[in-house]
């Protein structure tokens, strides 16, 4: 791997940083899961996490929402431990359960999860509802539906959309309340390339207009390469960082990995990594 994705990044605060990892150790069953991970994560960044099934990755994101703490070292989240509920964090879990019965609007679904801004600066008190109150829950959900190119959706039931759909209305509601930070966890999985492609394409145009840190769990890199700023992998307990082309090379994955480790183009151009895949899964983890 290129010396600066193995490089070990200072961990004192800078300006732009959204999340600062120091030597994190997390242990799972008796087993540790990871070890010594140190990276960095500003503020406008699009970052893959990618890795074999059972590396941790979605380990990573119960650390970031404050489901869980680290046996070592250091995570700070805008400049602070993470803690759960923290507003700045908009979050798409890998497993939504729709009936395919319900007759939910989409519209609905997002509305529920708009935080009044008034709740976000600490204030437990509230006023009843007001007219301006509803009017600043509308104009956030359908801004958020807008966002996701989901407008036309807003009245149909969730029971009738499609995966591609379901995923755009999951997000917006995410967004409604505005996050700076995005955790999305394999939301490619069960999506075709096409719509693989479309939702990465929103996903990345929403960093790019709103500035907002998105960190993505997937196990294709595929449809999402040419979007990305950085690649967090995560393999055999342990965590490496840094762009694409430093981080998915033979060279660098071996050192990883610590076995022989090809790192492959197919006739399409498509990335295929071959070998090194001696992890242990966690129940329940990717």
């Amino acid at each position: 791997m290129h010396d600066a994705a193995l490089r070990r990044p200072a961990t004192s605060p800078r300006d732009g940083d959204v999340l600062v990892a120091d030597r994190l150790r997390v242990a799972y069953g008796g087993r540790t899961v990871w070890r010594d991970a140190t990276f960095r994560v500003q503020r406008g960044e699009f970052v893959a996490i990618i890795g074999p099934n059972g590396a941790g990755k979605t380990t990573l994101f119960r650390l970031l929402l404050g489901l869980i703490r680290p046996d070592a070292g250091t995570l700070r989240v805008f400049n602070a431990p993470p803690r759960r509920g923290q507003p700045q964090v908009g979050y798409v879990p890998q497993t939504h359960l729709v009936d395919r019965e319900t007759n939910v609007e989409a519209v609905q679904l997002v509305r529920l999860n708009f935080t009044d801004p008034r709740r976000r600066r600490g204030l437990r008190w509230l006023p009843p509802v007001t007219p301006s109150a509803l009017r600043a829950e509308r104009e956030a959900t359908d801004e958020a539906l807008a966002a996701v190119g989901a407008t036309e959706l807003a009245r149909q039931p969730l029971g009738g959309m499609s995966g591609g759909e379901l995923q755009r209305i999951f997000l917006a509601e995410a967004l409604v309340s505005r996050p700076e930070m995005l955790l999305l966890d394999e939301p490619l999985a069960n999506l075709d390339l096409r719509r693989s492609r479309e939702l990465v394409e929103v996903v990345h145009g929403l960093v790019r207009s709103r500035g907002v840190t998105t960190l993505l769990v997937a196990h294709d890199i595929n449809p999402l390469i040419r979007c990305l700023d950085k690649v967090i992998y995560i393999a055999n307990g342990r965590v490496a960082t840094g762009t694409p082309e430093e981080v998915l090379t033979t060279e660098g994955l071996t050192a990883l990995y610590g076995v022989p480790v090809e790192v492959l183009h197919d006739s399409r151009g498509n990335l295929v990594i071959v070998g090194g895949e001696d992890v242990h899964p966690d129940p329940g983890d990717s």
